[in-house]
């Protein structure tokens, strides 16, 4: 018989080989999990297993424990391939696990000038939602501190490419950050986020 300890184990385990211990990824297309809210977690898992947003969607709205969850389609390369292969609530197990984990954050080269300019534009742009220099995952969005520079940077793009929903208010700002400072905004809040430590 497999115990609630057990079946956790066994669920998140099979995340580790990519994700690093406890969520913590060592390699930079990789990004790390410890520390993000069981919400963002829930939604990103959900995102991957139901790629279309009408069965994304009614798969939140038929489940009264998501109803705080709010999800976007996502880019995959074989994330979408894992998360077919778990049920919703084996999904929660694992959101629930990595919530409780905390991000170690990998050392990375920096340029603090690039960082100090990158401080002003997460300031401007990015700071209502990621709060604490990106380092807090209330309001269930994403940590961005100490995520590798390398998936930060991929991410973006296929946000800016469209190949990855955002909410409302962050792609008003993107477009505005694209509009005002360009495409080199991204490499300056990628030096900021691995500046700050979490």
């Amino acid at each position: 018989m497999v115990n609630a300890n057990n079946r956790t184990a066994m669920l998140t385990d099979t995340c580790v080989a990519c994700h690093g211990e406890k969520g913590n990824s060592l390699g930079p297309a990789i990004p790390s999990l410890g520390g993000m809210s069981r919400n963002y977690l829930l939604g990103a898992m959900l995102a991957f297993k139901y790629e279309e947003s009408d069965q994304l969607n009614a798969a939140i709205e038929s489940d009264q424990d998501l109803e705080d969850v709010e999800a976007f389609t996502r880019n995959s390369t074989i994330m979408a391939r894992i998360a077919k292969g778990y049920t919703d609530d084996e999904i929660k197990i694992i959101a629930d696990h990595f919530s409780t984990q905390e991000l170690f954050v990998g050392q990375q080269e920096v340029s603090l000038t690039k960082a100090k300019s990158g401080k002003k534009l997460h300031e401007k742009y990015c700071a209502n939602c990621h709060e604490e220099g990106g380092t807090s995952s209330e309001g269930d969005t994403g940590v961005l501190a100490g995520q590798w520079r390398p998936y930060f940077l991929w991410t973006m793009t296929d946000y800016l490419e469209g190949s990855r929903e955002m909410p409302k208010k962050m792609k008003v700002k993107l477009e505005k950050m694209m509009k005002v400072s360009g495409i080199e905004s991204l490499d300056l809040l990628a030096n900021y986020y691995v500046s700050v430590i979490p």
